[in-house]
């Protein structure tokens, strides 16, 4: 008599980015996007204000993503630029992406000072489907900004943005 396989609920994570996890990211980072970052871009992410919004995605223990962002404020407007964002092409469609971003909304939300009026990103203008799974998320198309992109082609890319609503709020 054998017993049935218990198959358990695959386990989402986050965690905080420190000098230790820094090399996973930066390995993460060179397999997911086209660019190579910077050193300041390394030092930004660890900076205490935005561990909230930079973090490690774990799929059962195992490092398959980044999300990274950083606070920008314009005299009493403060918005969340949603730097980087990826996962493994093994790991995609699980809902680690969504999952992600609502984390990062629920961060923004919770952030009160300054208050966080909205989040924005840019994808470039060949990445449709980058563009959809963010409009599924309230992103709404603001601009396209021409030759954001030097070193890639096409240069061109989609300003996004998603205000905070009273709606995230009341989920928080």
């Amino acid at each position: 008599m054998s017993s049935p396989l218990v198959r358990s609920q695959p386990r989402i994570s986050f965690a905080s980015l420190t000098l230790n996890n820094l090399g996973t990211v930066r390995k993460l980072n060179s397999v997911l996007f086209p660019i190579k970052y910077s050193e300041k871009f390394y030092q930004d992410i660890l900076l205490p204000e935005v561990e909230d919004f930079c973090k490690l995605i774990y799929y059962n223990d195992v490092p398959v993503g980044t999300i990274c962002c950083r606070l920008e404020t314009e005299g009493d407007n403060t918005k969340l630029y949603l730097m980087t964002m990826g996962v493994l092409a093994p790991y995609r469609s699980r809902g680690l992406g969504s999952q992600s971003l609502q984390h990062i909304i629920k961060a923004a939300v919770a952030h009160s000072t300054p208050a966080i009026k909205s989040i924005y990103l840019h994808v470039q203008i060949s990445n449709e489907a980058g563009k959809t799974f963010y409009e599924r998320q309230g992103f709404k198309e603001v601009s396209v900004q021409q030759n954001y992109y030097r070193k890639l082609i096409p240069h061109d890319a989609w300003v996004l943005e998603r205000p905070l609503t009273d709606a995230d709020k009341s989920e928080k």
